[in-house]
């Protein structure tokens, strides 16, 4: 019989300081995230200790009489009394504090000296988000990308890990190095060096490969083919319409950055033109900048659509700043252009029916030509569908085409890539009344015999 294995519980502490410029609302909603980014990690904050200040300490981010309190709290132990409210009760005899989480990003020696003070180990906003990336990276481009952040973060820290070590940190032997005396910092950071520039020449290579393959699958579906993109915050709801849109097992989790690889699947029911959704990375407040140019191949999806669908928690209290925030990433990447729609999802955990009601109608009223939605709500779902279709449909161009007899194998070509509005037959073929994108037309003409094409007008007037 085999025995359950209980995983030992982890627990954080959670730092801040609120600076001038930082409204309440704003710095409780940075609170809340980060301890959402502990969730995904698998930790349970237990405390949050918060700090009002012109500037960060320079010494040790925290001033001293913080740093003392935090400090006591580590070393004293916790009893249940004294959680935050909503916080499960513990075992106050198994407790040991595994990390403080800091709300900004800190320099290394900043970090180095608040581990000391207080104790414990410390993780800064931009860790954190690095550890969840690398923990959730699937395909080969991903784990390249967190790869190359991770060690563009951790380079600058290495002479801070040198001190804490002590005297592992001093000079060594030259064997193996680059001459005699190179210190353990030094030989570690050539390493960093050295394998950033080959996982770069790795990213370059795959980036090839998937323009290649992009390429590939844009002949073999033709001219006739839409893609539309799914950008958002992180939680927002982008997989669950995924999977709505598209019919497809996507990876659906309640919880941050579940999704880092791009997937592709096409809408469905499937419509004329022929249209592709792309679910991307969610975006988040203060992502490492590190991150946003490493994850531009994954956002490549979103430059290349021809729409944009702006998934928005509408259930969110903070979803302005969300917004503002997909927003900004958007323009750093330039996709700020792309025409977009605004979907403000999750409206079915607003309340009940009249403040649903009430919250769609403000929401209408304030962004113009959004969508408000569920994901969960096949009807809602569906008036989606038909908003993308025409969308796609717009620039749509009707034509008549003579399949000759002669070549009847070009049926499903031309049922896949135009709307069909009429066909007819005579002793020369079959005529179709068609709906499609100007060079799918083009193309489809070209296949056929162009000597029958003369006769379309007059048939069509008969």
């Amino acid at each position: 019989m085999q025995t359950e294995v209980k995983e030992k519980p982890r627990y954080a502490l959670v730092a801040s300081v609120q600076l001038p410029d930082v409204s309440d609302v704003e710095f409780e909603a940075s609170l809340a995230e980060l301890s959402e980014l502990a969730k995904t990690l698998g930790f349970q904050v237990v405390q949050t200790f918060v700090q009002k200040r012109s500037s960060f300490d320079r010494t040790a981010y925290l001033g001293v009489g913080k740093l003392e309190e935090v400090s006591m709290f580590v070393n004293r132990g916790v009893r249940n009394d004294e959680l935050e409210a909503g916080s499960p009760a513990l075992d106050a005899d198994a407790v040991e504090f595994d990390v403080l989480l800091v709300d900004h990003e800190i320099s290394p020696s900043q970090a180095r000296n608040l581990e000391l003070a207080v104790g414990c180990a410390v993780m800064d906003r931009t860790m954190v988000i690095l550890e969840i990336f690398h923990r959730n990276a699937r395909s080969r481009a991903a784990r390249a990308q967190v790869e190359i952040a991770r060690l563009g973060y951790m380079a600058p820290r290495l002479r801070e890990a040198a001190k804490l070590a002590g005297p592992q940190g001093r000079q060594r032997s030259g064997v193996g190095g680059r001459g005699a005396g190179e210190s353990h910092t030094e030989l570690d950071r050539r390493k960093v060096r050295d394998r950033i520039a080959e996982l770069q020449r790795e990213i370059i290579a795959m980036e090839l490969e998937r323009k290649t393959q992009r390429a590939r699958r844009l002949e073999r579906q033709g001219l006739g083919l839409g893609g539309v993109s799914l950008v958002g915050y992180t939680n927002a709801g982008k997989s669950t319409l995924m999977r709505a849109l598209t019919g497809s097992e996507v990876l659906v989790a309640n919880k941050l950055f579940a999704t880092l690889d791009t997937t592709v699947r096409a809408l469905y029911p499937e419509s004329v033109p022929r249209v592709l959704v792309s679910d991307t990375v969610g975006f988040i407040k203060n992502l490492p900048h590190g991150l946003v140019a490493s994850f531009k191949s994954t956002l490549e999806e979103a430059l290349d659509a021809a729409l944009l669908l702006h998934v928005i928690d509408a259930s969110d209290p903070g979803f302005l700043r969300q917004l503002e925030v997909t927003d900004e990433v958007l323009q750093e990447i330039g996709a700020d252009e792309v025409p977009r729609i605004r979907v403000f999802n999750k409206i079915d955990h607003v309340g009940d029916e009249a403040a649903q009601a009430a919250w769609t109608a403000e929401l209408q009223q304030r962004y113009p030509g959004c969508v408000v939605m569920s994901a969960r709500r096949p009807e809602e779902v569906a008036s989606l569908h038909a908003a993308i279709v025409a969308f796609f449909r717009q620039d749509l161009v009707e034509d008549e085409l003579l399949l000759p007899w002669s070549a009847q194998q070009l049926r499903g070509d031309i049922y896949s890539h135009c709307q069909v509005l009429e066909e007819r037959a005579d002793e020369d073929g079959s005529w179709f009344r068609v709906r499609g994108e100007p060079e799918t037309l083009r193309s489809l003409r070209a296949q056929l015999n162009p000597g029958a094409q003369g006769r379309e007008k007059e048939y069509w007037e008969v």
